[in-house]
């Protein structure tokens, strides 16, 4: 797994910028990226809209779709993903919603999760999760697999592309 800090060299690298969207993981990407010394040269901030309907206020997530779809889908996610990016005026938004437990949520089990990419012309880049482990460990794997995301599309090994 790549970290947080070449991810962030990969950003000044590109005089890019970055922003993110938490749910589960109620702040743990924002911290483990402002940990490195040197991040406010390409992080900008977060939101953490743990909250459903902070997700529609503040990252402008339709209320239809969070109505149909509950919070933990992966339009949702790369909903997030934009609105953080255009909030903060990040070249980049990074978003996580999912189930951390110890119950489901919205009909989705624990351990389901949806990680999403936004970028430069509207781009989105999504990951489905399907974690296992205690609530803890969801939300850990959750911080890392979304670095992760994020260093693929920085290097280019894009993954899913959904837009």
């Amino acid at each position: 797994m790549v970290g947080a800090a070449e991810v962030l060299s990969l950003l000044v690298r590109r005089a890019a910028t970055l922003a993110v969207a938490e749910s589960l993981t109620g702040g743990l990407i924002g911290a483990t990226f402002t940990s490195v010394s040197g991040a406010s040269q390409s992080f900008r901030g977060g939101v953490i809209s743990y909250a459903t309907d902070l997700k529609h206020r503040l990252l402008a997530v339709p209320e239809e779709l969070l109505r149909r779809e509950g919070a933990v889908h992966p339009e949702v996610a790369a909903a997030m993903a934009a609105g953080v990016a255009r909030l903060c005026e990040a070249t980049y938004g990074l978003a996580v919603t999912g189930v951390a437990g110890p119950e489901p949520q919205d009909g989705k089990p624990v351990g389901t999760v949806h990680v999403a990419v936004s970028g430069p012309g509207d781009q989105i880049w999504q990951r489905p999760l399907r974690l296992e482990g205690s609530r803890e460990r969801i939300r850990v794997e959750t911080v890392d697999e979304a670095i992760d995301l994020l260093a693929s599309v920085l290097k280019g090994n894009n993954g899913e592309h959904t837009g």
